[in-house]
């Protein structure tokens, strides 16, 4: 279920090269008109190759059958799959011998005559000059409204990551028998990672991690909607024994997350409950396994706990379940998302569980921000941050 449900930037949005099949026409109408007149130059240079003598009507044909083969490109470029490039190559011979074709009737009916090389060289000149002209001044009224563009949505950025990290805080709580540390960096997309812990009436401690699908604001959107149904479901929650708390609050998010998204849009989660007495329940779904880390057993790696569940507001199930695990004095619970795992480098290797588990081993004993820090610097030294990067560690006292 893991390798099912592992996100991908690209299952919910366009790829960079598909971006302007998304722009409306309004914004691009200048660009079309800007490689019309620059490929529109190319018929007249063919008249002046020609020595000029090519009626006037005859180039003036020819300059807008080029700037028509070249907006023909464009348009798939920008609206269609790069394979209709093939079949728009194929399609070149027969378009240039049906426009020789057009050419020899019109000659022929029209009974168009030479012009003196001086008059062609003349009149293609000034016409190339006034292409070159408009099609700059038209590609300088599209690189305007690009910069607009680009300005509104780097504001509407700044702004949300103003909201991300108001609604995500480092999160720093110590209980008689716990200390928790967590934390959420950014990357320079608004993401949906989301770390918080709240200490319940009862003396109990729910701390957890998730993670929204996807990016932009609805991802941001619908993090801050996660919160706030957490927050909503806990303290409004009434008495339940321990071991169903985490499966009670899932299954309230996975009924009321449907009706506040998108349909594709879900949200994977890691859940803990830490009792007064020292008891912590846990609970994952579709999140990457929880690192259980023993002070007794330091030379050993972080044992991996992993359960297969759904991911939250994705399908109407039930049946959420909760483990219980025990934790000796010096134990740490590491529970990270796959910003932090899928950190590629150059030849496209992830970071990883393994490098994960090398980091903690050599800073176990340090305090929960020192681990922390550390297992984001690994990360970020190994390859490029690309998502949110989000943690949350748990020791016991």
């Amino acid at each position: 279920m893991g390798s099912f449900f592992k996100k991908s930037a690209d299952t919910f949005k366009p790829a960079t090269r598909q971006y302007y099949k998304y722009v409306p026409f309004s914004r691009l109408w200048s660009l079309y008109a800007a490689v019309f007149c620059l490929f529109a130059v190319t018929g007249f240079f063919g008249d002046m190759l020609s020595l000029g003598h090519m009626p006037y009507a005859i180039a003036i044909l020819n300059a807008v059958w080029s700037g028509l083969v070249a907006l023909m490109y464009l348009h798939i470029g920008t609206r269609l799959s790069p394979r209709y490039f093939i079949g728009a190559t194929l399609l070149q011979v027969p378009i240039w011998v049906g426009f020789g074709l057009t050419v020899s009737l019109l000659t022929t009916h029209f009974h168009l005559q030479p012009v003196s090389t001086a008059s062609g060289i003349h009149f293609a000149a000034i016409v190339m000059l006034v292409l070159v002209i408009v099609s700059y001044m038209l590609f300088i009224r599209f690189l305007r409204g690009e910069g607009r563009e680009a300005f509104r949505v780097r504001n509407e950025l700044e702004l949300a990551h103003g909201i991300q990290q108001t609604l995500v805080p480092p999160i720093e709580l110590r209980t008689a028998n716990f200390e928790l540390y967590g934390r959420s960096d950014p990357s320079d997309k608004v993401g949906g990672d989301l770390v918080d812990a709240l200490l319940l009436e009862d003396g109990s401690t729910v701390a957890y991690i998730a993670d929204i699908a996807g990016h932009g604001l609805q991802a941001g959107i619908l993090m801050g909607m996660l919160k706030t149904a957490v927050r909503t479901v806990l303290l409004d929650a009434r008495p339940v024994q321990p071991g169903m708390v985490l499966p009670v609050l899932m299954d309230r998010l996975n009924r009321v997350l449907p009706g506040v998204k998108e349909p594709q849009m879900y949200a994977t989660f890691a859940g803990f409950n830490l009792e007064p007495d020292g008891s912590v329940f846990y609970a994952l779904a579709a999140h990457p396994p929880i690192l259980h880390y023993r002070a007794n057993a330091a030379k050993e790696r972080a044992r991996e706990i992993s359960v297969e569940q759904f991911p939250l507001g994705l399908l109407p199930v039930t049946g959420f379940s909760s483990e219980s695990t025990t934790m000796a004095s010096g134990d740490i619970l590491i529970a990270v998302t796959d910003g932090i795992l899928e950190a590629c480098n150059g030849v496209e290797e992830e970071f990883g569980l393994d490098r994960l588990q090398n980091v903690i081993a050599a800073h176990a004993t340090g305090s929960l921000p020192v681990l922390a820090d550390a297992i984001l610097s690994a990360a970020r030294a190994f390859g490029k941050q690309a998502d949110d990067q989000t943690l949350l560690l748990i020791r016991r006292l």
